[in-house]
Parts: C-alpha cells; structure tokens; sequence
C-alpha cells in the first residue's frame, strides 16, 4: 500500500505578494457591485418625450372637453351669469364696457318669451338642442344655390353665447355642439330660455332683456308691451346695426310677422314649454 507524502514541516507558508490579485477583486467583481449599489432604471420608467406630451395632450383635452364645461354647465344652471367671453372680448377689441342687469325668472315677462320663441326657435319644446328639420331645411336651400343661413336653435345659441368666444371657425361650432348637448342634459328649457334672455347681446354693448329695455324704452323688461317685445327680437339677427325704435324698414316688418306668430308659442305663466 502506498504511502501518501508526508509535508514538510518545516516548509514555510510564502504569503502573497503585494500586486498579486485577490479573491474578491477584479473587474467583473467590481462591475457586478457597482451594479447592485447603482441599478439601472427599469425600461418601462425611462423618460420618453413623445409619450409624455401625449399624455399632456390628453390631459388638456379632458380638462377642456370635460372638466371645465361640466363645471360651467353646473355653476351656470343655479347661479347667474356675470360675464360670457363675448362680453370679455368686446371690452378688450373695442373698450366696450358691457350694460348688462340679470333679472330673476319671475321678472321675465311672457310677451318676451313668447316673442323670441316665434322669431328664434319656434320648436324649442319638441327638439332636443338640434332642430333637424330646420338644419335640413337651410341644407336644401344652400343646395338649390341660395346662401346658407344659419339653423341654430336657443339652446345653441345660449352655448356659444355663455361659454364661447364670437367667430364662426370649426372648433367653435365643433364645442358649440358639444355645451348644447350638456345644456340640453342638465338644465330645463326655462333655465336655457332665461339664461338666453339674460346674457344675449342686444345692442352695442347691452348684453340682456332688462338692460335693452331700459336702453330703448326707458322701462324695466317685465313692463314690456307685446309690440314692444317684437321690436326688441326683431333685430337680434344684426343687433349691433338694428334699432328696435325705428316704425320702418326691415325691422318694423319683421316685429309685425313676429306679432302674428305668437299666439302659437306654448308659453304659460313664465314656463317656455309648460
């Protein structure tokens, strides 16, 4: 049987040389513990611009399109309306301080109501914002080669009067049609035919019934005779260049057909659609 060989005891243990490697050194060891104390970012976090300004984008069309229209549209249908961005535009264009008083809905008198129901929109009751009879009307007239004229009904025109600017480009109508279908959803035809009434521009810097009636008649609007209320909606389609106090011309002959109009508007004891 062999023998294994027996060490020297007196060999010495040599210790390692000074520049000799290691355990526990190197370069890959380094790296893996530089790894560990500075992890790299997951890919998921990394910062990616066009992500990030989508994400801005969509941001501020919520805030746009639902936020802040739902807001307004719920501010607007309990509170009264102190300013609309027309009001705010002419003042800044023109220095054209707005004559405005907002008066309650007992103090709106029927004559008015009935009045610009004949002149404006006399479906406001069977139509939900959109008078597509009259919309497929004004169409088959542009069509035949006559000029296109407007269709908006109250409940339009009280979007764009109360939340947007005055101009006629495609992103306008496009948000005129969308506070139309809120209005329609949250307030009642009263509450759109009051707010209208209040805060439509009637003249050159007089903004609603009671300051129109007292510009012209010298009288507060729940005073108004019936002749007098269709004078007064008579020059709503060109308010700024039409004064309801003129016996002639095109206005006098549009209050007279106004006047044959109203005993067909469904108006009862202050209710538009009773």
């Amino acid at each position: 049987m062999d023998h294994l060989p027996v060490p020297d005891r007196e060999a010495r243990i040599v210790p390692p040389r000074s520049g000799a490697r290691r355990e526990g050194s190197g370069p890959r060891l380094r790296w893996l513990r530089f790894r560990l104390n500075h992890p790299s970012p997951r890919p998921g976090r990394s910062f990616r611009p066009l992500a990030w300004a989508l994400k801005v984008v969509a941001g501020v069309l919520v805030f746009a399109l639902l936020v802040w229209p739902l807001l307004g549209v719920a501010l607007w249908s309990v509170l009264p309306v102190p300013l609309t961005p027309l009001m705010v535009q002419r003042s800044l264009a023109e220095a054209e301080w707005p004559q405005k008083s907002w008066i309650s809905h007992d103090r709106i008198p029927d004559t008015l109501r009935r009045a610009v129901l004949a002149s404006e929109d006399q479906r406001f009751c069977e139509h939900s914002g959109f008078d597509w009879a009259e919309i497929g009307s004004a169409w088959g007239e542009y069509r035949s080669g006559r000029r296109l004229r407007g269709a908006s009904t109250i409940s339009m025109q009280t979007a764009r009067t109360v939340f947007l600017w005055g101009g006629r480009d495609p992103v306008r109508k496009g948000l005129e049609v969308w506070y139309t279908v809120l209005l329609e959803t949250f307030w009642s035809k009263n509450r759109i035919l009051d707010v209208y009434l209040n805060t439509v521009e009637w003249g050159p810097g007089i903004y609603g019934a009671e300051a129109v009636s007292r510009h012209y008649f010298g009288i507060p609007a729940r005073l108004l005779h019936r002749s007098q209320a269709a004078r007064l909606v008579a020059v709503l389609p060109n308010p700024r260049h039409r004064d309801p106090r003129r016996e002639t011309g095109p206005v006098a002959g549009r209050a007279a057909w106004v006047e044959r109009q109203v005993g067909a508007m469904p108006v009862r004891d202050g209710r538009a659609c009773p």
